[in-house]
């Protein structure tokens, strides 16, 4: 078929023929072009279709175009054998999650049947692979990430499964003296479970440099769990969720005409940040959510209806946004009813308070981030930040393997952005191709696992990822000042790394106690509100679930947040300020050897020259 045969480009020209944006098109078309001017034709009208897609809203029958018309674009290149596009490694790793994981490689597989990025050939897709790197404790989940892993490379995506027993053997075939020098980026091989999302991404990248071809024209794709290929909207009937970016191909484009070494996106959905420092944001909201309600009829048709007008940026979530330079703009954000059909604000109010205590497991129930279209390539921006769960790099990047790895702090990848930022400067981008995050799973209305959260009977205990986050935060700002110093590539003294740590850390500690102190108030008033009994939420027997769902947010709250809560407790305490602090202060002091270190396993493990390759190939 030639790009002349087209009925898609026909149906595209007739339905918008009255556009004058479409007559360059339609002339191009009717030249029935070859090669790559046919090429041009099919990227000229996407882009242009793309654009149309976007304007005044997203519209399903053309969102269903746009997809077949990149199908019918990768049927026209199938034929080519000088095909250069980029083959996509795309990284997970899991930990206890397979009901996450089995959701994000069908949302991979659903992305490749869509849009059909690079060849299909014998029922597989050639140009994208998956690497599931396994750090879970519980054997049947082990069997079970096998088991999907084995799934979706029958279904046509070929899916890699690197187990314990793989990474202890590539543990094993490392020198002595690398496992003793890189400890703080793979631990020590033992145990080879909850290792920590970096060590596992480490050892990942490990394997994957063992076996660079020699002409490699690979991405590296590095995603979590809990992500899938798809974005969210809001619509005046609702939140969707869509596959309405064909993420590869627009990847495969950046990376092809710029010089990109690592690229991030974020996410949208679920907030990336911990709830550790979402606590007072969320209680603003839910102070907001019981006073409207308390002006509101309870049999009154539902009010919480109304459009979204409060854009959620990546100030909206933090309660200490302003450190990173952003400023939010709204104290409260409204709740948005998930409720279809006629209701009223009883059954309103107990939707909500099902949603309440998902907030300990990230789920933001206010504050929902959503897409927003923009031109791609000339939105590519500098970065200094990496979203673990989102960023893309080429070979050659293997080089920056996740620093600190065996500390477990939260922040890894704004840490380890702002060290790639300070030695790659401009190679080092940004792009708005977020992905769907979600925190909960729907039948559990929580996490499969996460690291530092522990669930009892009616308890939720933070007090591991209040820790995490605190020294996170606390290792983030300390290698902020020290790159503005030229780190790591100069040198700076022991005292000089040490002075900036001290201060960095008295810093934040005196932020987190101011936070708290806010958050004591909030809940003060948030426990009144509720317990009021000339409220109507409390003389209805139908809200006893409600209420008691409310009861256990707040006791929650009060367990972590209030006063003599263990995460504060934790950072507080002498004894592991002082053990944290000798960790950080030999992490930072050692990272240039690390770095070295890192490098020459990397060589030894990378067929001759495979790397080097790379870096001539685009």
């Amino acid at each position: 078929m030639s790009v002349a045969d087209s009925s898609l480009l026909s149906q595209l020209f007739e339905r918008f023929a009255i556009e004058p944006s479409t007559e360059a098109l339609r002339s191009a078309w009717l030249a029935k072009p070859h090669g790559s001017a046919a090429d041009r034709v099919y990227r000229d009208a996407l882009e242009w279709l793309e654009r149309k897609l976007w304007s005044g809203g997203v519209q399903p029958e053309l969102l269903a175009l746009y997809q077949a018309l990149f199908r019918e674009f990768e049927q026209q290149r199938d034929a080519d054998s000088d095909d250069r596009r980029h083959h996509f490694v795309v990284v997970i790793p899991v930990a206890d999650r397979p009901e996450h994981l089995r959701s994000c490689l069908a949302s991979l597989l659903k992305l490749c049947q869509l849009y059909r990025y690079g060849s299909y050939r014998d029922g597989r897709f050639t140009h994208v692979s998956v690497l599931l790197a396994d750090d879970s404790e519980q054997h049947a989940n082990q069997r079970s990430h096998r088991e999907i892993a084995a799934d979706f490379t029958a279904r046509g995506l070929t899916t890699e499964y690197f187990g314990a027993d793989a990474q202890r053997e590539l543990f094993a075939r490392l020198p002595v003296s690398s496992r003793s020098a890189l400890q703080r980026m793979l631990g020590s091989g033992e145990p080879l479970h909850h290792k920590g999302a970096s060590i596992t991404r480490n050892l990942a990248y490990l394997h994957l440099a063992s076996r660079l071809p020699a002409q490699p024209r690979q991405l590296f794709y590095c995603i979590d769990s809990d992500q899938e290929f798809r974005v969210r909207i809001d619509t005046a009937q609702g939140e969707r969720n869509l596959y309405a970016l064909n993420y590869l191909h627009q990847l495969d484009r950046i990376f092809t005409t710029t010089d990109a070494q690592v690229l991030t996106g974020k996410v949208v959905g679920d907030p990336p940040v911990s709830p550790a420092v979402m606590a007072g944001n969320f209680l603003e909201d839910v102070l907001g959510f019981l006073l409207r309600m308390a002006q509101l009829d309870v049999s009154q048709a539902c009010q919480f209806h109304q459009p979204n007008g409060d854009k959620v940026s990546d100030a909206s979530y933090h309660d200490m946004a302003d450190l990173f330079g952003f400023k939010s703009e709204v104290a409260r954000y409204d709740y948005h009813c998930t409720l279809d059909g006629a209701h009223d604000h009883a059954a309103c109010f107990a939707d909500f308070a099902v949603r309440l205590n998902r907030f300990f497991d990230g789920e933001h129930p206010t504050r929902h981030s959503y897409y927003e279209p923009a031109e791609l390539h000339a939105g590519i921006q500098s970065a200094r930040t990496i979203y673990t769960g989102n960023y893309i790099f080429r070979p050659s990047a293997l080089r920056f393997g996740i620093p600190f790895a065996s500390l477990k702090l939260r922040m890894a990848g704004p840490v380890m952005g702002r060290l790639i930022k300070a030695e790659i400067g401009p190679g080092f981008v940004s792009v708005n191709l977020p992905m769907l995050h979600k925190r909960t799973v729907a039948g559990l209305g929580q996490s499969e696992f996460r690291p530092g959260i522990e669930h009892g009977n009616d308890r939720i205990d933070l007090c591991g990822e209040f820790e995490r986050q605190f020294f996170g935060d606390v290792m983030l700002f300390t290698v902020e000042q020290l790159t503005a110093q030229g780190y790591p590539a100069r040198s700076l003294s022991n005292a000089t790394i040490e002075q900036s740590l001290i201060t960095t850390e008295g810093r934040m500690f005196e932020l987190y106690s101011a936070k708290q102190v806010q958050i004591l108030n909030k809940l003060e008033r948030l426990e009144s509100l509720f317990a009021d009994p000339a409220q109507w939420w409390q003389a209805h027997p139908e809200l006893v679930d409600a209420r008691a769902d409310f009861a256990r947010f707040i006791a929650n709250m009060q367990h972590n947040f209030g006063g003599g809560a263990c995460g504060y407790s934790s950072i507080a305490e002498p004894a592991k300020r002082e053990r944290r602090h000798a960790q950080m202060l030999s992490a930072l002091c050692d990272l240039a050897a690390d770095q070295d270190s890192w490098q020459r396993v990397l060589e030894s493990l990378s067929p001759t020259g495979a790397m080097q390759a790379e870096r001539t190939a685009r």
